[in-house]
């Protein structure tokens, strides 16, 4: 188990040194069992709530992301009706409002096993005891299938619906469904594979910004670290692939494909941050997309009971040196003409050369 932290984007490159990477900031309330969280805010009164891993599905809100979080009961009281393993012990919700309704889409498992299903509960108000159990939504694995039917994330896509997921195995599948999202429409297909090792990717999340589908993802083992950490490097990191296209085509950084071992670092261990991962993008209406994740705050150790949830001012989501903010920068600088004095502002999704050309008129 671990710390959950969300970062606020701002206009910076992809760093790689240890010390680029930013660090939790602060967070009021209950900001503790936080596993593969996923946030979302309610559109009729701004509430924040918050849903994380285990039992029927944990319950927090807050009126401000940083809190104060306070906990509201679970989702599925009796767990899920899906008759498998684990079924009241349930894992990596995703909500998303579709229409009126929330939709919160989640696992039903147990540890290292692919006996899995993914299942969907619904609501009109994200609150406790307003939650429907809709059962399976047709996405199932077992020891047959080359995917582990684990870790949803619902892509919306035009008017329609894809729901991504998986864990090891042959890692990240997609499949579509139904115009009212509740169950499969079509096969799943492989959009993400890293060959190596155990294959260690998982938690995808797809968050569309700029013309691109970003595929967010976590690499690495994910628990266990109070007892027998990993070596360096081999712990949770959240990476991203991109495409113009959501069902396919994704590639990272440096062109290599999500499907041949592809993946740019977001956020690795830092600091007093390891194993960073279970990773969503939420898009906030103060502060802009925002990455959220769980780690473990070293300082206190890995185990269930130190979970909490923080969130630093900021992170860097940019793909071949372009971020993908608004704006990077704001210029004051002469009308070549006129000679008056011009604001300009310099938009993310563009590069720039600026020179100063009037000696001791600097820019601003």
């Amino acid at each position: 188990m671990k710390f959950l932290s969300t970062l606020i984007t701002t206009a910076l490159i992809f760093l790689s040194s240890a010390n680029a990477y930013a660090n939790p900031g602060a967070c009021s309330g209950i900001c503790n069992n936080s596993h593969d969280p996923s946030l979302i805010r309610r559109s009729s009164d701004g509430t924040y709530f918050r849903f994380s891993t285990g039992g029927g599905l944990s319950i927090y809100t807050a009126p401000a992301i940083v809190g104060p979080w306070t906990y509201n009961g679970v989702v599925l009281s009796g767990g899920s009706k899906i008759d498998l393993t684990g079924n009241t012990d349930l894992w990596a919700p995703d909500v998303h409002l579709v229409g009126s309704t929330y939709y919160l889409y989640y696992s039903v498992s147990s540890f290292g096993s692919q006996n899995s299903a993914i299942g969907l509960a619904t609501s009109p108000t994200l609150d406790a005891g307003s939650w429907t159990d809709r059962g399976a939504t047709g996405i199932a694995s077992s020891s047959s299938k080359n995917y582990n039917a684990i870790d949803p994330n619902l892509v919306a896509v035009g008017s329609g619906y894809y729901l991504n997921f998986g864990s090891f195995w042959h890692d990240i599948y997609q499949a579509p469904l139904a115009a009212t999202p509740t169950k499969t429409a079509g096969s799943s297909y492989n959009i993400a594979f890293n060959a190596s090792g155990t294959h260690a990717m998982e938690g995808s999340y797809m968050f569309s910004h700029g013309g691109y589908y970003y595929l967010f993802f976590s690499r690495g083992i994910c628990c266990g670290y109070d007892t027998d950490r990993p070596a360096k490097g081999a712990e949770y990191s959240v990476m991203v692939c991109r495409s113009s296209s959501a069902t396919g085509g994704f590639v990272d950084k440096n062109g290599v494909a999500c499907t041949a071992g592809g993946g740019t670092v977001v956020l690795a261990s830092h600091g007093t941050v390891y194993g960073p991962g279970g990773q969503g993008v939420y898009d906030d209406p103060t502060y802009g997309p925002v990455l959220y994740y769980h780690h473990v705050d070293t300082t206190i150790g890995g185990n269930s009971p130190s979970t909490a949830f923080s969130w630093p001012r900021d992170w860097g989501l940019t793909f071949a040196g372009l971020p993908t903010a608004k704006w990077i920068a704001t210029i004051r600088r002469l009308h070549p003409a006129s000679g008056v004095q011009m604001k300009e502002n310099l938009a993310a999704d563009s590069a720039y050369l600026c020179s100063n050309k009037r000696p001791g008129l600097p820019l601003i």
